[in-house]
């Protein structure tokens, strides 16, 4: 038998130094035992979240069973139904044991634990934890072993052959091997062994439980603790606990300020998720009229049982549609987040799957909040066969059309592209996003109130007189006004380093509007966007035909 060496033990975590004990219950049948809650530091008790495995249900609840994403719901079923091998998927493996501790010791099964440590006294060898699996059952009453982390030691043959016959008897002996580990990937000899299940982030309930525990002093609870749950939603139980405490040291209350600061940072650690929030809103943005009602009306117009789901924005570089994004969370009270979808991607087999479940399980835990995508076109580019992926693409693809159709209430997406002809055309059908909208370049009054807009921004003079903008973008009005800043020049000389996408993508932009024209409806003036040149020339230069408004109220056709 092969031995394998037990690497040493972590650091205790703050959480533990503070009074949390990290209790695994040893390797072997085990009866649960009801602990009284500690008091330590500030006089702050256990939550629900940090009691020990074996209390029972009337105490810790850190999963209510009545709930149908629950994990001890679903593991109860699995159990009862006799499926020897079960996949956890969590980030916080210790909750996964408590949850486990806590339905054994209510449902008398016999229970054990392995970690690599040896836990309290426990195998440190995962094979021969996993050869006396068997051994623990008598046909009746189930024998629930939990690994933690076993994926480590997969390379082993022996391991996986036992691993194979514990399950195989797991069926007649009544015994269960459970696997904890933060992906949901395995070995091709046992994928189709085990039933995943994975362990959600917490709820507000659960986070106003664990805030319970840390503020348990007068006047550390805020009277509005709704906002703090929001801050904190999207937070392991063990980072908004922490979070937490940093509030109560830096403001004396808890505070989400501290929370949204960790939350971004944690984002923008090299995963395909960014935090905005708090920037201009639609005040910022010149014209976009008819797209900014459409969003706003959806976003504040709350329904029992209509939920919106989002808008699709196709224009040209540079006409607005991440500005718009980013200004529509500011504007009606929501956090947004930027996904970036070839941040998904992963060299590993099933890498590129499990970073899109954990990003969008994050986006679910924010809502309410908006999902900004940017360029989604290229990010999919290789899902229609013409790029040799693997078939990466086309899963990515599937689990983001399955997700935008079925995702939960309070997540408004939305998409923008610069190149319609590369939108897969399931990603435009009616029921993934609400509208689709053309973003064309802007009108003269709209040029002018973004010149307006970075006049102010950059200190320039109001009689610095502009160049000839016709054709111009937003981006390139910005452009222009920080170069003359810059360079300390006039906004007319700046002018001469800038080349508007109209001359520099003129065949692209007339093929754009065509698509359009029809298909989409006008950002602008609402309605269903006809391209021009119908009846007139591709030149870009000419000025778009406006489209008639419909009076307030009147609906109109969508995608």
């Amino acid at each position: 038998m092969p031995h394998f060496h037990a690497p040493r033990g972590r650091p205790r975590r703050a959480s533990q130094r503070r009074g949390r004990r990290n209790d695994r219950p040893n390797f072997g049948p085990r009866r649960s035992s009801r602990r009284s809650g500690t008091t330590s530091g500030r006089g702050r008790t256990k939550s629900r979240s940090q009691k020990s495995p074996g209390e029972c249900v009337a105490c810790v609840d850190a999963s209510p069973v009545g709930s149908p994403l629950s994990l001890t719901a679903r593991l109860t079923e699995l159990i009862a139904a006799a499926f020897p091998g079960v996949l956890v998927t969590s980030d916080e493996p210790e909750e996964v044991l408590r949850d486990l501790a806590r339905l054994c010791g209510e449902r008398k099964w016999n229970f054990a634990t392995w970690t690599a440590d040896g836990g309290e006294d426990g195998p440190a060898d995962p094979l021969a934890a996993v050869k006396a699996l068997p051994q623990s059952g008598d046909g009746e009453t189930p024998a629930v072993l939990a690994m933690v982390h076993l994926h480590r030691y997969f390379q082993s043959a022996e391991l996986l052959a036992a691993v194979r016959t514990a399950l195989a008897a797991g069926k007649t002996r009544r015994t269960h091997l459970v696997l904890i580990q933060p992906t949901g990937d395995l070995p091709a000899e046992l994928r189709r062994d085990f039933v995943t299940v994975t362990h959600p982030l917490p709820s507000r309930d659960e986070l106003d439980v664990v805030a319970h525990g840390v503020a348990t002093e007068p006047g550390e609870l805020p009277d509005e603790l709704h906002t703090v749950l929001d801050a904190a939603a999207g937070l392991t139980r063990g980072e908004a606990e922490n979070a937490f405490a940093l509030s109560l040291v830096r403001h004396g209350k808890l505070d989400p300020d501290p929370l949204w600061e960790l939350k971004a940072k944690q984002l923008a650690a090299g995963g395909p998720l960014t935090l905005h929030r708090n920037g201009p809103g639609f005040g910022s943005l010149g014209g976009l009229n008819a797209l900014k009602e459409f969003c706003r009306a959806a976003l504040t117009n709350l329904h029992a049982v209509a939920e919106p789901k989002g808008a699709l924005l196709l224009g040209a570089p540079g006409t607005g549609k991440s500005a718009f994004a980013k200004a529509l969370g500011s504007e009606v009270g929501r956090p947004t987040l930027s996904l970036d979808i070839g941040g998904l991607m992963g060299s590993l087999v099933g890498q590129s799957e499990e970073n899109t479940r954990r990003a969008l399980a994050t986006v679910e835990a924010m809502a309410p909040c908006v999902l900004f995508i940017d360029e989604v076109e290229k990010a999919l580019a290789g899902t229609s066969g013409g790029q040799q992926d693997s078939g990466v693409g086309a899963r990515l693809l599937g689990t983001l059309l399955s997700w935008l159709a079925d995702r939960p209430r309070g997540v408004f997406a939305v998409a923008t592209s610069n190149d319609a002809s590369r939108l897969p055309a399931e990603l435009t059908r009616s029921g993934r996003f609400d509208a689709t909208f053309f973003l064309d370049l802007p009108a003269a009054e709209e040029r002018a109130l973004i010149w307006d807009r970075y006049r102010a921004e950059y200190g320039i003079d109001t009689g610095n007189e502009p160049v000839d903008d016709e054709g111009w973008t937003g981006a390139e009005i910005e452009s222009c006004c920080r170069l003359s800043a810059l360079l300390n020049v006039s906004l007319a000389e700046a002018g001469n380093y800038v080349v508007p996408v109209s001359e520099s993508g003129r065949e692209q932009l007339a093929k754009l509007r065509r698509w359009a024209s029809g298909r989409c409806l006008d950002a602008e003036d609402g309605g269903p966007y006809r391209h021009r040149d119908r009846q007139q020339s591709d030149d870009p230069q000419q000025p778009r035909r406006k489209t008639q408004r419909r009076p307030p109220g009147e609906s109109y056709s969508l995608n």
